[in-house]
């Protein structure tokens, strides 16, 4: 402790006192629950208390969640110590603030008085909410109720004037943090629907503008507590993120069975404060239209649709909709309604639907569908009017298969979203590409079904089709389309796999995949899908150099589908085929060899550029007129690009035969290597037009396709061509080896090494 806990600064008989007190304070970390955070509470308001003898003119004010007694277990002190111009102020927050640091506590913290508070107040409203939640932890406490009173009193003559700012703020941290409720890794506090959301809804119901901690909300709000604290008490320090290691851990904290029920418990609550802010939010800005126009002015009613009108900046029902037999696609189309004109529809009007709006005949009248495709095709409207549906269950009336859908996690690294959410955003990313298909609508529905056999046993891709189909049926689709739909499914990972694992200049790989999609319509749906599907998965899902692969393969399927003939395969570069020996071209994306034709050519440039960070993303291997040609498209492992004067360098000396670069590259290799599950290996003996394919998945790590190529050409296999794909920590390395290798022990022996090397 420092000198400056003594009898005299901080109340304290000595050390021994304050210690048992900071042990005291430490002790109370664990606990989950209402109870454990009144308790830390207690316990920090005691130690407080030591610190700072009761005086006059001197407070000491807890905000934050000790103001709130909903202390976190590696949670912030907030505190602010406000006097009345008394002298010695400094040297009495220090007294104050060293003890606090010394105890190992994070601390926030100021010090000024009630003019100096209130003015800051009234400038940062940051500041002004956190004085809603001020309690006296000890001091003058008329000096504290004269801050909390008055502060209070400002806030809510001055609330609705600084809703649209604060408004603006929220909106900008919900576009840093997501929507915890949709996102596989969200943050508890930040994100949209989290903890500093309940924030904001305790200070609009502080300002009378409504309601907006409901009984729902409490609850809601309680249980992202619970799971903050056991997040805390799960990793033991301060953390606000859920990661997927996590959750495990968190839910057996709290008694839930296991991860994946704690996230859809988290994205549940999570909605629930989402809405209630949205509602508050619109509560206040009508409040502050109503004010504008001096209280006395109509609210505008204009139609907008059929049976909808706009009433006060938010979507209901025209009287003339409310009758004896509501027409079973009210609300389907209101909800595409609120997507197109990007207006929310009123919570009452979402009530009476969901109480009085009857199921919709199977198979769906037409305007249902129409509504369903102008929904889905409304771009940054469908999410919104989607969400707002579904949070008064309208959407499960759509489709009963959205409540297994809902909240659904998705374990694999590349993806952000919970399946319901990612299924909607593709429909949204989907909508960017309706004029380059023809059939825009079944694009959308394609959209927004394509992974629905997710969360059920087998692959996706096929048990989702009759699922899909089953959907397409009951909206009413002929035999025709809902075949197209669920092919749609079915295929919808053709594309970028082959794109990224097959060689697309063979021409079986071409014709396979012509065979599969049959006609250059569905062909443009396939691409159409792929791109929506990538975009709405997150930035791993995607690149450059992935999107230039299917549009090269699509544009080769197009011309096998319209001419019946299979494209030539590409020639080699000529500037390849001239000049001396060896020949060394780069470019941004490029690397291009050409050498005397000798065994291991591929191997040695693979080790190359992995001893400059690049990653190969392709490399064909051929020999022409004599000469041994390695083309290889690669990307930076650590996103800055090598140096080219000694990669250029580094690459002649290698593909000449040097030892002292091939030394340097085998010990760069070796000690670049993974972990992860065990490696496998998966032959395809159709998939080539004079080779067979040796299909390598295992964990990425820097040198894998050097290692995998030596241990190829020392067990005297000839590499043709080679797909880097790369899904998260994991790779999936296919390698054209020249010859029908039929020999099962052959393949065993080379299957051998390849794993040794990995």
């Amino acid at each position: 402790m420092t000198s400056l806990i003594g009898k005299n600064a901080s109340g304290y008989a000595d050390d021994g006192d304050a210690n048992l007190l900071i042990n005291e304070v430490v002790g109370v970390r664990g606990g989950i629950g209402e109870a454990a955070r009144v308790g830390r509470a207690a316990a920090y308001d005691a130690f407080l208390r030591g610190l700072l003898p009761a005086r006059d003119g001197v407070a000491l004010l807890a905000v934050g969640g000790l103001g709130r007694r909903q202390c976190a277990p590696y949670g912030d002190l907030d505190l602010v110590l406000l006097h009345a111009g008394v002298p010695g102020t400094d040297e009495l927050a220090a007294s104050v603030w060293y003890p606090i640091w010394d105890a190992g506590l994070r601390l926030d913290h100021s010090v000024r008085t009630v003019s100096e508070a209130l003015s800051v107040a009234q400038d940062d409203v940051k500041v002004a909410l956190g004085l809603l939640d001020a309690r006296l932890v000890v001091g003058d406490r008329a000096l504290a109720d004269s801050l909390i009173r008055t502060a209070a009193d400002h806030w809510r003559r001055t609330a609705v004037r600084h809703l649209p700012g604060l408004r603006d703020v929220t909106e900008a941290r919900w576009q840093a943090h997501g929507e915890l409720a949709f996102l596989l890794e969200g943050d508890l506090k930040e994100a949209a629907g989290g903890l500093r959301d309940v924030g904001l809804l305790r200070a609009i119901s502080a300002a009378g503008i409504t309601d907006a901690l409901r009984p729902a909300v409490r609850a809601a709000h309680r249980r992202l507590l619970d799971t903050r604290d056991a997040l805390h008490q799960q990793v033991g320090r301060r953390v606000d993120r859920l990661v997927a290691q996590e959750r495990d851990g968190v839910a057996a904290l709290l008694g839930i069975d296991d991860g994946d029920a704690l996230l859809r418990r988290v994205a549940g609550d999570a909605r629930t404060v989402s809405h209630a802010l949205d509602d508050a939010f619109r509560a206040a800005d009508r409040l502050r239209s109503g004010r504008s126009r001096g209280g006395n002015g109509r609210p505008v009613r204009r139609p907008v649709a059929r049976d909808v009108v706009e009433h006060d900046g938010e979507l209901v029902l025209a009287r003339t909709a409310i009758g004896a037999r509501p027409d079973p696609s009210l609300s389907l189309r209101i909800a595409a309604a609120a997507a197109a004109t990007r207006l929310p529809i009123a919570r009452a009007t979402c009530e009476w639907l969901a109480a009085y709006c009857p199921p919709l005949p199977a198979p769906w009248p037409a305007e249902a569908r129409a509504a369903l495709t102008t929904l889905l095709g409304a771009g940054p409207g469908l999410v919104p009017a989607w969400e707002t549906c579904d949070r008064y269950g309208l959407v499960d009336g759509w489709l009963p298969e959205w409540t297994r859908l809902r909240s659904l996690p998705q374990h694999n690294p590349v993806h952000r979203y919970t399946l319901d959410r990612h299924l909607v955003q593709t429909a949204h990313e989907a909508s960017r590409h309706t004029r380059e298909v023809e059939r825009p609508d079944l694009l959308l529905l394609g959209a927004l079904l394509h992974d629905i056999g997710k969360g059920l046993p087998g692959d996706h891709s096929t048990v989702g089709v009759p699922l899909a189909e089953a959907v397409a049926t009951r909206i009413g689709l002929p035999a025709a389309e809902t075949e197209l739909i669920g092919r749609l499914v079915r295929l919808h990972l053709l594309l970028p796999d082959v794109a990224t694992r097959r060689d697309l200049a063979d021409p079986v790989t071409i014709a396979s995949v012509a065979e599969a999609v049959g006609d250059t319509g569905t062909l443009d749906l396939l691409h159409a899908l792929v791109r929506a599907d990538a975009a709405a998965t997150g930035p791993a899902a995607w690149s450059d150099w992935k999107g230039r692969l299917v549009a090269e393969l699509v544009a080769r399927v197009r011309t096998a589908l319209d001419t019946g003939v299979l494209p030539e395969p590409p020639a080699p570069d000529p500037a390849l085929l001239a000049g001396p020996l060896p020949v060394v071209h780069l470019a941004e994306d490029r690397v291009a060899v050409a050498a005397a034709d000798r065994r291991g050519l591929l191997a040695t440039v693979a080790g190359c550029l992995a001893l400059h960070r690049l990653e190969v993303i392709s490399a064909d291997a051929s020999v022409v007129d004599g000469r041994a040609l390695v083309e290889c498209r690669v990307q930076p492992r650590y996103g800055l690009p090598p140096d080219p004067v000694p990669l250029r360098a580094d690459l002649r000396r290698a593909v000449a035969g040097d030892v002292s670069v091939t030394q340097r590259l085998r010990g760069r290799a070796l000690a670049g290597r993974g972990a992860g599950a065990a490696p496998r290996v998966v032959w395809h003996r159709e998939a080539a037009t004079d080779a067979v394919l040796l299909e390598l998945r295992a964990a990425d790590a820097a040198g894998l396709l050097y290692r995998v190529a030596c241990a190829l050409d020392e067990a005297g296999a000839l590499v043709r061509a080679a797909r880097i794909s790369t899904l998260g920590g994991d790779v999936v390395d296919a390698f054209y080896l020249v010859g029908g290798w039929p020999d099962d022990d052959t393949r065993a022996r080379l299957e051998a090494a390849v794993l040794a090397a990995v």
